[in-house]
């Protein structure tokens, strides 16, 4: 078993309900030179995490106080950091996807034999060897990105690794959600980082620099004009050319170009656009010569691209391309712990604009914008901000009352609705009704419903579910593995 000697020895946590399983691969562990840990129980797994340091856990899906890949974060949020190899008796798919997407090195079945079960490891160590010496020194510039959320964590983790690399990079994400003060973090976090790099990585990023940022609103390009705007054209090539213009693409050269909204990008241009990624080069209308731009792609989108790849509406070779580097942006319902923090910051920023006194805050301020569920993002919640500080004029402090109109009324309906389908209280005691469970309970048992009952509605078809629920196709997944559900698709 020397080969899977990785060299020095780690620390290894295994988290199985399965004691057998545990104390099984501690002893290989123990054999091959590492100092491994278990425990039988989510909470114990995490505690013994949170205090100890670990380079790798070993995490079961299926455990007595809930779903092993719920704590994938939380163990990723510990010090130490340490990589999570997912082992489960019973995988399927969407749950393989589910563990990848929320951190995990690999997705393994016990089924397995314990030889193999080991194979991910060395692989394991020999990054956390490689990554620790590759620290680099620098602080990332956020600008407006605001949050300490693990989500948000997770994704400057990903514009760090961007940053370094120079490869085109895909970020997706709902409307509102801040796509471009991420490409921009990326374009201004280049060159930054790269001083600290050694070397011989310097050299691999050496046709790149950050001079501009070049966006492009390709939900705002016409099918007419398209080519001319991005690729330029020479005096005459057209009726109204009455002189030469730059297209956008040469604009970026030695910058980066920042595709916003990609997947409205006309499927008759994306061809040529395929062209120019490969080459670098292209012709501007009306020229003789082909000219250079030696660019760095970001693209963005809200739109499935995979899904839109199947109904032919974009090409599968051009998704390959711009998707070297993936960061998908977290929604604002699903990190609320970052509300207050962004409110703070934007209070501050439009008082400092408008030249007001700061406000102060109402508790319940606080917990009308935490309990609303932002379909316009980040950016919904600026204006929301935005329009409260001019409601309130020179009062200072903000309360609810001082919300737009439309934000409060949906607030209220909200919440009539949702008294309506609670049991209205007699005052009379009736021993055949049930207890009233906990809020925490009762909301869970309508989340696993409202779960049940869209999957009927759509025949299992996550895609369609993801559609009509809001939901992005990550959370989705959490969410039915949350409650042991699956899908057909």
């Amino acid at each position: 078993m020397s080969h899977l000697r990785a060299g020095t020895m780690s620390k290894i946590l295994i988290i199985d309900d399965d004691e057998m399983i545990c104390k099984a691969i501690s002893l290989l562990l123990k054999q091959i030179g590492h100092e491994p840990a278990y425990a039988c129980t989510l909470k114990a797994g995490l505690d013994r995490a949170r205090s100890e340091s670990f380079d790798v856990a070993y995490l079961d899906v299926h455990m007595p106080d809930g779903n092993g890949l719920e704590i994938i974060p939380k163990i990723k949020e510990t010090e130490s950091n340490p990589e999570v190899i997912i082992i489960t008796a019973a995988g399927d798919p969407d749950s393989a996807e589910l563990a990848i997407k929320s951190g995990a090195w690999d997705y393994i079945e016990k089924a397995a034999s314990l030889k193999e079960m080991m194979l991910p490891l060395n692989r394991v160590l020999q990054y956390r060897q490689e990554k620790t010496k590759k620290i680099y020194p620098i602080s990332l510039k956020r600008d407006s990105i605001i949050g300490n959320s693990p989500q948000i964590r997770t994704c400057l983790d990903f514009v760090a690794q961007a940053a370094v690399s120079g490869a085109n990079v895909l970020i997706f994400g709902e409307t509102g959600t801040g796509k471009e003060l991420f490409a921009w973090a990326i374009h201004a976090n280049q060159s930054l980082l790269r001083k600290s790099l050694p070397i011989d990585e310097k050299k691999l990023m050496k046709n790149t620099t950050t001079r501009n940022f070049v966006v492009v609103d390709c939900a705002a390009l016409t099918k007419t004009l398209v080519e001319s705007v991005l690729f330029g054209h020479e005096k005459g090539a057209f009726t109204g050319a009455d002189a030469a213009r730059e297209g956008l693409v040469k604009q970026a050269d030695g910058g980066t170009l920042f595709l916003d909204e990609i997947g409205e990008l006309p499927l008759s241009m994306q061809k040529s656009f395929l062209r120019v990624l490969q080459e670098r080069r292209f012709r501007p209308l009306g020229a003789k010569n082909e000219v250079e731009s030696k660019f760095r792609l970001i693209a963005a989108t809200n739109k499935d691209l995979d899904q839109m790849v199947k109904k032919g509406l974009f090409r599968e070779d051009l998704l390959f391309r711009i998707k070297t580097l993936n960061i998908e942006l977290p929604p604002l319902r699903e990190r609320v712990e970052d509300i207050k923090e962004i409110t703070r910051f934007h209070v501050s920023r439009f008082c400092d604009i408008y030249d007001i006194e700061t406000k102060g805050f109402s508790p319940e301020f606080f917990e009308a914008l935490s309990s609303y569920d932002w379909p316009g993002n980040v950016r919904e919640l600026v204006n929301t901000i935005d329009s409260a500080l001019a409601n309130a004029g020179d009062d200072p402090t903000l309360f609810v009352k001082h919300l737009p109109t439309n934000f409060r009324v949906q607030r209220a309906r909200a919440s009539v609705t949702r008294a309506k389908s609670i049991p209205k209280m007699t005052g009379k005691k009736d021993d055949s009704e049930k207890p009233i469970p906990k809020l925490r309970v009762y909301r869970q048992s309508m989340e696993r419903k409202y779960l049940i009952d869209i999957l009927a509605h759509t025949g299992g078809d996550t895609s369609k579910a993801c559609q009509i629920s809001g939901l992005s196709r990550s959370r989705f997944y959490e969410l039915l593995s949350k409650f042991d559900l699956s899908t057909s698709k």
